[in-house]
């Protein structure tokens, strides 16, 4: 009876060490659990931070790709402009899909793969461009030789033509001044008469130096076929016994051929027809008394002397 007694009394001690060894076994079951759950909560975040890294790591990458094809492309369209428009409107087109790409700072690995492909053909594109240029380089080259080949022969050209030129205008300027020479005239049958005033007009030829009162000069101006017909200036030029020149104003004066001025005594024009001789006369009066000795004349024309003559002029007598 006792016995029975200590049996039912000690159960229900041995009751609760089975539930505190469940419960201390569930609890252990839940350590467990929540270690290894904690152990893979912390590999995946690993995994996903080693992913985004290389996720990182390839964004980064195909961006200094990008940027070093951009940079080439920059610098082959600033040596030569004259790129083709297909090129340019193909290569825009291929930045902008990339540039959109990687903008996007969570592109996925497909998304960088096909920036790559992009990227590659961008590459090829440029690579094409640089054999633009280079050959484009050529014939600029070419052109630029035959430029200055084509330019060094038009300064030839130039210099032969202004040399012709100046041959010409120094043939023509020779042929105008040998044709104005040969149209000079030239005096024939020059006579110096001293006339001797009479009252009532009457005139008498005299040789006293004394009772002369003018010159009458005559002479012809021969036929010049070459020469123009019209109206011909011809100065007289009369030097006195003592060499001098006689004129009324110091302004009376034309520039000879040599280019000297030369004082004259007397000016005539004279209406002249080419084809036959032209008969001038000229009358001069001394406004002083004329003096023995001899009285030369000379007779100009376009700067030349075309002919001359003296006269002698004699003291003379009571009745001479």
């Amino acid at each position: 009876m006792d016995t029975q007694s200590n049996y039912q009394q000690q159960q229900p001690k041995d009751n609760r060490i089975l539930v505190y060894s469940l419960l201390g076994g569930a609890l252990l079951i839940s350590w467990g659990y929540m270690f290894f759950s904690n152990r893979n909560a912390e590999k995946t975040e690993q995994q996903l931070t080693s992913q985004n890294l290389e996720v990182t790591s390839e964004l980064t990458e195909v961006k200094d790709l990008y940027n070093e094809a951009s940079f080439r492309l920059d610098s082959l369209m600033g040596v030569n402009e004259a790129l083709t428009q297909s090129s340019n409107q193909e290569i825009v087109q291929l930045k902008a899909e990339i540039s959109k790409i990687l903008s996007n700072k969570n592109a996925a690995e497909a998304e960088l793969a096909r920036a790559r492909k992009m990227i590659k053909e961008l590459n090829g594109k440029i690579a094409g461009l640089a054999e633009e240029v280079e050959q484009l380089k050529g014939e600029n080259q070419a052109l630029s030789s035959e430029n200055s080949m084509i330019k060094q022969q038009k300064e030839e050209v130039e210099s032969d033509l202004a040399r012709t030129k100046s041959e010409k205008a120094d043939v023509e300027k020779e042929l105008e001044s040998t044709k104005d020479v040969a149209a000079t005239m030239r005096a024939s049958n020059i006579q110096i008469f001293a006339i001797n005033e009479k009252s009532g007009g009457k005139e008498k030829e005299t040789t006293s130096a004394k009772r002369a009162d003018k010159f009458r000069i005559n002479f012809n101006l021969d036929e010049n076929r070459i020469a123009q017909a019209g109206k011909k200036e011809i100065y007289v030029v009369l030097y006195d016994p003592a060499g001098k020149v006689i004129y009324n104003a110091p302004a009376d004066a034309f520039q000879r051929r040599d280019g000297s001025n030369q004082l004259y005594t007397s000016k005539v024009l004279v209406d002249y027809d080419p084809a036959k001789k032209v008969p001038v006369s000229i009358d001069w009066k001394n406004d002083r008394d004329f003096s023995e000795g001899n009285y030369r004349i000379e007779i100009y024309h376009n700067g030349f002397k075309i002919g001359d003559q003296v006269r002698t002029m004699k003291k003379g007598g009571l009745f001479s």
